[in-house]
């Protein structure tokens, strides 16, 4: 390639990127505009020239985007051919071009603008430069006669203000980006939000107006508590800081579902995705914003059942051991961090359920934002929550994650102007060390937490090798009670309940036995705990019951009169969704009457409800059968439950009895549930009457029935069904008799 054919293709090559550079400012062609105009009518009035005007070279044509003259000698507004053009060489060089005759310059003599109108005659332009060097176009000035002098002073000037012009196009290019933008933005179906490190919204388009109910004056410099539910403030607040603070990269590429409030004070589910950026003042953070109502109610029933949790929006327990399942069945290594929050109890208890939801619900934005990436948070139910790092068994991770919830929970939070402080203990198992199954390894999670819990709270504890020690005790007792299921060894016993006012049987409790072949009977106390820990809670459940209705139709066929029978329920059997129609077919089984049966649920049930349990609990009440709830006076959520679930009986618990006659408190406490029970239409049953006394003082106080040692142990079904034919000529059993069987 000869040197003039490598310059021709230079000398293209360089044509080619100034005219891409000329179309990036979208100008050609455009409109007049005041900006450019300005700046013309200052060079014409500056040079006292009747023509200024400012010009942009393309590949064919010039085409003015400015220009100033006197009367006649104006230019024409259209394109003129680039080779007719004064600027074709102003652009040639970085210099100012001053041609002070355009009669005596060859290269213009002949020139339609010179010979023809406005007749020029003196021209001096300034080429339009970039910041990169790209020369578009001319700042011009031009006047009918021919100048002597044109000086560097001048020359200079006329440059000054050909920068001027291209600034002016820089900043056009910018602000016809923010249009677009702008346009975009207020077009899309997405809310979108610009928020200050303050809080204060900077930006928000039309469709965030739409989605909260805001005249866009309205929302434009307002704290960003004006669209988050009240209850909830606090923690996006602190979410916020967080976030500027650095810890954005726990959020990004995440979307999260939270609740926002519209000004009519009504809430609305959304998806939120966030970004953080600087500006020439201060870092603004991003939110992107859908509105998924007519989702969630599309996919409410079956998503919710499946995936969440109904108080928190979080994983629910079945979702959760499904992931941990799938990840044993890779092969691949887990860990399981399960968080019980200290001091949750005593806000539920002293503020109320409505306090208690709120709070766990402020729980559950503010632990997912501390935790890793990829980390799943779910929630048990109560306030237990679960955390699976997948894809990792380092104990060391485990143990960051660990420290950042309690730092997380170290702040207190704020739900409806109370101030609450919670704590939590954390344990944690790693898979595949400490357990061979899902389910295995969150017992030991369950086991470290106990520890922890037991070490006084506000810590964490891994699973170690002393509690491998419990938990292969804890298999072996459960190996040898799913034996014992298959084997008859497990049996029933009854311990009378005895109404005070007439001292006749009026009811029992079945109780659970295990008629070990080598340690004899035991009682609940040696085995109970292990069932409650294992998949047999649910078998063993379905036994207690099938057992409890079989008794009672034995007893019915052998003509003694009827009583309630009370059977206690696991749980897990709420949890597995067929507890109605497993009662359903065991009265029908037998041919019981519904009212012959008494359930009775714990504390543990009503803390860990949730609409399925409690929608059980009704259903159960549905078919007839009765509702107790154990050891009143000791759980968390007892007046809540009186008000939510269908009770017919509540079981005061012995705790308070025993202390009847000597503690005043417990005398109180006693006196104000039996007559709260009264005024509800409950039956009453004082558990642990161990003494005559103490029956005299419940009686007295309006107590219905009674049950402990004073009237009778808990009895096989043999030794009851005794007493009760030797007084088949009475209606009911009398106390002496039962003392007497002893």
């Amino acid at each position: 390639m000869s040197a003039a054919t490598t310059s021709e293709y230079a000398l293209a090559e360089q044509e080619s990127l100034r005219l891409h550079a000329l179309g990036r400012f979208q100008i050609t062609g455009t409109a007049p505009e005041e900006r450019f105009d300005a700046i013309a009518r200052l060079a014409a009035r500056l040079f006292r020239t009747p023509i200024a005007y400012v010009s942009l070279i393309d590949q064919h044509w010039q085409w003015l985007k400015a220009q100033t003259g006197l009367g006649p000698v104006g230019l024409d507004q259209g394109p003129t051919p680039r080779s007719a053009s004064f600027c074709t060489h102003t652009i040639r060089s970085n210099d100012v071009l001053v041609i002070p005759d355009t009669q005596r310059d060859p290269r213009f003599i002949d020139n339609p603008r010179v010979v023809g109108l406005p007749f020029v005659r003196f021209y001096a332009g300034a080429p339009l430069i970039t910041a990169d060097g790209f020369r578009l176009g001319a700042l011009c000035v031009a006047d009918t006669a021919p100048r002597g002098l044109f000086p560097a002073h001048d020359r200079q000037a006329l440059a000054d203000l050909a920068a001027m012009v291209v600034e002016q196009m820089t900043l056009r290019r910018s602000e016809l980006a923010r249009l677009s933008m702008m346009g975009f933005a207020n077009a899309t179906e997405l809310a979108l939000l610009a928020l200050t490190r303050e809080g204060r919204i900077r930006f928000a388009n039309r469709a965030a107006a739409s989605l909260f109910g805001y005249d866009l004056d309205e929302m434009l410099g307002a704290p960003f508590e004006l669209i988050v539910p009240e209850r909830m403030r606090a923690a996006h607040r602190a979410a916020l800081g967080r976030i500027f603070e650095g810890h954005l990269a726990k959020v990004v590429g995440r979307t999260l579902e939270v609740m926002v409030r519209r000004k009519d004070g009504t809430e609305c589910p959304v998806e939120v995705s966030l970004s953080l950026w600087d500006d020439a003042r201060e870092p603004n953070l991003g939110a992107v914003i859908q509105d998924i109502s007519a989702r969630r109610r599309r996919e409410a029933g079956l998503l919710q059942l499946a995936h969440q949790d109904d108080l928190t929006g979080l994983t629910n327990r079945r979702r959760f051991e499904s992931l941990l399942n799938d990840l044993y069945r890779r092969g691949e290594a887990a860990t399981v961090l399960l968080v019980d929050l200290d001091g949750f109890k005593a806000v539920n208890d002293s503020l109320g359920h409505a306090v208690g939801d709120a709070l766990l619900q402020a729980i559950a934005v503010r632990i997912p934002a501390v935790l890793p990436r990829r980390a799943v948070m779910a929630r048990l139910g109560g306030d237990e929550f679960v955390i699976l790092l997948p894809g990792t068994g380092d104990p060391l991770a485990a143990r960051t994650c660990a420290s950042a919830i309690l730092a997380a929970l170290a702040d207190p939070v704020v739900v409806e102007a109370h101030v609450l402080r919670v704590g939590a203990s954390i344990g944690f198992a790693l898979a595949p060390d400490h357990g061979r199954s899902g389910e295995e390894l969150i017992g030991s999670a369950d086991f470290a937490l106990y520890r922890a819990k037991q070490e006084g709270g506000g810590g964490a504890r891994m699973f170690t090798s002393e509690m491998r020690h419990a938990a292969v005790a804890l298999r072996s007792t459960q190996d040898a009670l799913l034996r014992a299921l298959h084997g008859d060894e497990l049996v029933l016993h009854y311990q009378p309940q005895i109404c005070l006012a007439t001292g006749r049987l009026v009811g029992a409790e079945a109780l659970i036995r295990w008629q070990h072949p080598e340690r004899g009977l035991l009682l609940p106390g040696a085995f109970l705990p292990a069932i409650k820990m294992s998949p047999l809670a649910l078998p063993v459940g379905a036994w207690v019951l099938d057992a409890a209705c079989r008794q009672i139709a034995a007893w019915r066929n052998q003509g003694l009169p009827p009583f309630r029978v009370g059977a206690n329920l696991f749980s897990a059997q709420f949890k597995a969704g067929n507890l109605v129609r497993e009662v359903a077919d065991a009265l029908a089984r037998h041919r019981v009457a519904p009212d012959w049966l008494e359930l009775e649920i714990t504390e543990r049930v009503v803390l860990q409800s949730d609409d399925r349990t409690l929608g059980t609990i009704r259903d159960l009440r549905a078919l007839g059968v009765r509702i107790a709830f154990d050891d009143f006076g000791t759980g968390y959520a007892s007046l809540s439950s009186l008000k939510r679930f269908p009770l017919t009986t509540l079981k005061i618990d012995r705790t308070f009895v025993s202390d009847l006659l000597t503690q005043a408190n417990d005398a109180a406490i006693t006196r104000a549930i039996i007559r709260m029970s009264n005024d509800l239409g409950l039956d009453t049953v004082a558990e642990g009457i161990e003494t005559e006394g103490q029956e005299v003082v419940l009686r007295a106080l309006g107590c219905k029935v009674g049950q402990g040692y004073h009237y009778g142990r808990a009895m096989p079904a043999a030794a009851l069904t005794g007493l009760l034919a030797a007084r088949q000529g009475d209606a009911w059993l009398s106390v002496p008799t039962l003392r007497a069987a002893e």
